[in-house]
């Protein structure tokens, strides 16, 4: 497995290079000697230290990132969190590789990527449905019980149209339109 490390508002030390190295090299077992590149950055931001993962598998893309207050934890969550999808997915790409080969498959996912990028996108699919007007509170219920990423609803207080959403950091952000 070829590992690139780079560090952002982070020095990367040889003790932390050899540390990633080591414990990525754990998810070897369920590479079968598959060419494989792993992309790895590490981060500090105010007190958190984060780590991005994203290990490329002839196609597949498996990505982890934790953050924790210690670098070497938040390396061992997101080598536990990649050992998981590798071996939910361990089957697949075994199946995948047994039928074509590697390197056929890569070319496959090539040429996929090359058609979609020639590709203007398109609408697949249109979506319409009554808004009945709701107070903010009543949006953010039902943006958790479909659990979708964002919710489109008539503010009752406003009585405009405003879109509820999940945030990254686990908070919600509420677009509408200027008054």
């Amino acid at each position: 497995m070829q590992i690139n490390i780079r560090g952002k508002n982070l020095e990367i030390t040889p003790a932390l290079q050899d540390y990633v190295g080591k414990r990525l090299s754990k998810l070897e077992k369920y590479l079968d000697d598959a060419h494989t590149d792993a992309q790895v950055t590490l981060s500090v931001a105010k007190e958190n230290h984060i780590v991005d993962a994203t290990i490329s598998i002839g196609g597949l893309l498996l990505r982890g990132e934790e953050s924790t207050q210690d670098m070497y934890a938040s390396i061992d969550l997101v080598v536990d969190k990649l050992e998981r999808q590798m071996h939910k997915y361990k089957t697949r790409i075994n199946r995948k590789l047994r039928q074509t080969g590697l390197k056929e498959l890569n070319e496959q996912y090539i040429n996929k990527k090359r058609e979609e990028e020639e590709k203007d996108p398109i609408i697949v699919r249109t979506k319409r449905f009554v808004m009945k007007p709701m107070p903010v509170e009543e949006a953010l219920l039902q943006l958790n019980l479909l659990g979708h990423d964002f919710f489109v609803f008539t503010n009752a207080e406003s009585e405009e149209i405003n879109v509820l959403y999940k945030r990254k950091d686990g908070n919600y952000g509420l677009i509408g339109p200027m008054e």
